[in-house]
């Protein structure tokens, strides 16, 4: 009868939280927001060059955006941004409030109606399009929250920015009191069209597509090549060489089963191609750009191999 009497109490206590995270939705997140500069060329430009886009449709006269950096126009950097509503924060600090203290995005959608040109005047506004029901998942139970920005170029609605959050609660470890287990890392997703990439880090080696038609080397694995569109490739093994082109170094926030601070980086191998991957061998704070590394493969447990980064003993 005790039992019985918890849960219902438990059920009335998640009903009503249920309703008033419900009519958050539909509620607005940024009013008139204004983005801090118009659409540039340099901007397109270090986007670009960051991922290795050389499609000329991004330079010259009459160049236009990369559609994928819709929501780069609209970020508010480090100051923030004007027209933001308290809403948003009082969402997040009811779910705090209730237990749901850890966050994690999961993924975003975007709808591109306009292509954006340098000069551009981006403006903004953005409403709380969702919260979920109560679930439970890998990392925790809590509830997924959307959101969706209306962007503008001038009068014109240019696409549609859909992001989507966790707020969960960790699970617990199990085991005695103050013991704590670390939990395993998280595992890639293997599909038909990268099984053979994850096989060969599987045997220790990292292998790289190749078009068959063109010779044109890619990575990530894809079905098709992005230079000449061939559908036929074949792989070579790379030689394990290469340099940080970028690199991140994570402070915040802390996940299961990592131990930050740690460096990731970017990494040009010497085939041309790029990967990212951890960059051990060094403290995390003395990575630097143009830092030559080498492949190495870390072991994790009897199922997973991951390819990472060692900086050269010459360099140290």
């Amino acid at each position: 009868m005790k039992y019985e009497l918890g849960l219902s109490h438990d059920r009335e206590a998640i009903d009503e939280l249920e309703t008033r995270l419900k009519a958050y939705e539909g509620r607005p997140a940024a009013v008139a927001g204004v983005g801090k500069d118009p659409v540039n060329a340099p901007m397109i430009r270090h986007w670009c060059e960051a991922m290795g886009d050389t499609n000329p449709a991004y330079s010259g006269p009459d160049a236009i955006a990369p559609p994928t950096m819709l929501q780069a126009w609209t970020m508010g950097g480090l100051s923030g941004h004007t027209g933001r509503t308290q809403t948003y924060e009082e969402l997040l600090g009811l779910l705090d409030e209730a237990g749901y203290t850890s966050v994690v995005a999961t993924d975003c959608e975007q709808d591109y109606l306009r292509p954006l040109r340098p000069g551009d005047e981006i403006s903004f506004d953005s409403v709380i399009e969702s919260v979920s029901e109560k679930k439970t998942t890998k990392l925790g139970t809590g509830y997924f929250v959307t959101t969706r920005m209306d962007i503008r170029a001038g009068p014109d609605l240019a696409g549609t920015h859909r992001f989507r959050i966790l707020k969960y609660a960790p699970r617990r470890q199990a085991g005695r009191p103050g013991a704590r287990k670390q939990p395993s890392r998280p595992r890639p997703v293997v599909n038909r069209d990268n099984a053979g990439f994850w096989e060969g880090v599987r045997q220790h080696r990292l292998l790289i597509q190749r078009c068959t038609g063109c010779g044109a080397l890619r990575h990530p694995w894809l079905p098709g090549c992005n230079a000449c569109g061939g559908l036929d490739w074949d792989t070579v093994e790379a030689s394990g060489e290469g340099t940080v082109y970028s690199y991140v170094v994570m402070h915040h926030p802390p996940f299961p089963a990592f131990d930050p601070p740690y460096a990731v980086g970017l990494i040009e191998l010497a085939e041309g191609v790029r990967m990212i991957g951890n960059v051990a061998g060094v403290p995390y704070d003395k990575v630097r750009i143009g830092l030559p590394v080498r492949l190495g493969f870390q072991e994790y447990d009897e199922e997973l191999v991951l390819p990472i980064w060692r900086v050269r003993e010459e360099t140290v």
